[in-house]
């Protein structure tokens, strides 16, 4: 079948316009590859010449900044934790009790968590964590992170568990299983694909968030590497650009191989509760 004249321009326009906009994304992606590894502090996409690690070891000298980064590690884990083990029991109750209303509780949940958040929640957050003594602590973000990540991963997980039918764990039961076996051994294996949404989601939620650590947390000690990014700008405001460069390009490695991970391990291909 041939082409029209005014098909062939368009599909011309459109091809150039598509290269437009990946260019748009690959330059600033391909500067953060490059700069890191740049002696000179340029904001213009230039490949290093020479190479050098000079502005990682740099980065590796600050005591603080290093240290924040296993603090993101601590409160990143912790909240996954949490979130993970709380949501997948709650979003089970939910599933299979005959609680009256129970769909109406999900979504006021989900709705109160999304419109109630960030910095519209963060006076009351403060004043309890204040009124609970537990300012300045891990225990404090990851408690935060929890209650305010909680209820989407319920309605995440909640339709995850909605489509096993019953009968799986029936017949576990009928077997002579207990409830809390056939939860264990027939429902939770079948929705560990929602499990590990849930936790990519909640890591990057945590590992990524700057308002919560700032506003609880004083000392240096507990900082996480959110906050801690802001100590490679000079003292007028200027970044360090090679230094944040690379302080950036190590603060986004977890999150690369935590889906990376992911991919390789699971590859979510699922449909329902079977694995195809």
């Amino acid at each position: 079948m041939k082409l029209t004249l005014s098909a062939f321009l368009g599909r011309i326009a459109f091809s150039a316009l598509a290269a437009l906009i990946g260019a748009a994304f690959a330059l600033p992606l391909l500067w953060f590859l490059f700069a890191p590894f740049n002696a000179r502090a340029e904001l213009g996409l230039a490949v290093p010449d020479p190479w050098t690690l000079a502005n990682f070891v740099t980065v590796f000298g600050n005591n603080f900044a290093v240290r924040a980064l296993w603090n993101s590690l601590i409160q990143s884990v912790g909240g996954v934790i949490l979130v993970g083990a709380a949501a997948t029991l709650a979003a089970y109750a939910l599933s299979r009790s005959a609680l009256p209303g129970k769909r109406a509780v999900t979504y006021i949940l989900l709705l109160f968590s999304s419109v109630v958040s960030g910095s519209a929640a963060m006076v009351p957050i403060f004043l309890i964590v204040s009124a609970a003594g537990l300012m300045d602590t891990h225990l404090a973000v990851i408690l935060t992170f929890a209650g305010g990540l909680l209820p989407t991963a319920m309605f995440i997980l909640r339709d995850f568990i909605d489509s096993i039918p019953k009968s799986y764990e029936e017949s576990a039961m009928v077997a002579g299983a207990s409830p809390v076996q056939a939860f264990f051994d027939v429902a939770l294996p079948v929705i560990r694909p929602g499990i590990v949404v849930v936790v990519v989601w909640s890591f990057v939620n945590i590992w990524g968030s700057f308002l919560i650590p700032f506003i609880l947390l004083r000392s240096d000690t507990n900082m996480p590497a959110s906050v801690a990014i802001y100590s490679f700008y000079s003292e007028a405001g200027t970044p360090i650009v090679t230094l944040l460069a690379a302080y950036s390009l190590i603060y986004s490695l977890p999150v690369i191989a935590l889906y990376l991970f992911v991919s390789w391990k699971f590859g979510f291909r699922f449909f329902g509760g079977i694995k195809a």
